[in-house]
């Protein structure tokens, strides 16, 4: 049976490279595996999931107002979709992440969902908050702060490299914008040494 998968962590934790090794594993079966990344993400290209080891992988992209039910089963119709794996999750809307549930559960693909749970200010959002509501299984990405200790907030970095807690929720950046802190150092605004 099909499951709605969660996979969440902090910045730099290595979930871009988990999600191109599954797509991957499914294509080495003979598999038909369907990427999708929001179309606001444009670091590394338009339809572009790049992960910071070098790998890259070519995405459909979708906005936040597509029905994500109905792209799916139109790209099932033309070609068996064996597995949908999403980047970016946190963008997701309250909608699409229903949508991706009625995938699961009407057209028996399972659903891998990759992204941030937080935001710089250590709040959910909306797409992390309906799928640790809605998945069938929620899994954890580890990475570490600069202490050592784990680094589970994403802490937003100015030019100087210190912590900023105000602005847009969403502010796309990679390392020169984000860092990976435990929850001592992300309270006390300290990005460590940068």
């Amino acid at each position: 049976m099909a499951s709605l998968h969660f996979k969440y962590a902090a910045m730099n934790s290595g979930k871009s490279t988990q999600l191109i090794q599954a797509h991957f594993n499914y294509l080495e079966r003979g598999l038909c595996p369907l990427a999708l990344i929001p179309a606001l993400d444009t670091r590394d290209g338009v339809g572009v999931i790049k992960a910071r080891v070098g790998l890259s992988l070519e995405a459909e992209t979708f906005n936040k107002q597509q029905d994500l039910f109905d792209l799916v089963i139109n790209k099932h119709q033309s070609s068996k979709q064996d597995v949908v794996i999403v980047d970016e999750g946190q963008f997701l809307s309250r909608d699409q992440v229903y949508q991706l549930a009625k995938v699961v559960d009407e057209l028996n693909i399972p659903v891998m969902v990759y992204g941030l749970k937080t935001d710089f200010m250590g709040e959910l959002f909306e797409g992390a908050y309906h799928l640790l509501c809605l998945a069938d299984k929620l899994e954890e990405l580890k990475t570490i702060c600069w202490c050592g200790n784990k680094g589970h907030f994403n802490a937003r970095i100015d030019q100087n490299g210190q912590v900023v807690s105000e602005g847009l929720q969403i502010e796309i950046g990679g390392n020169e914008r984000y860092v990976s802190l435990c929850r001592k150092h992300f309270i006390q605004g300290n990005a460590g040494e940068h």
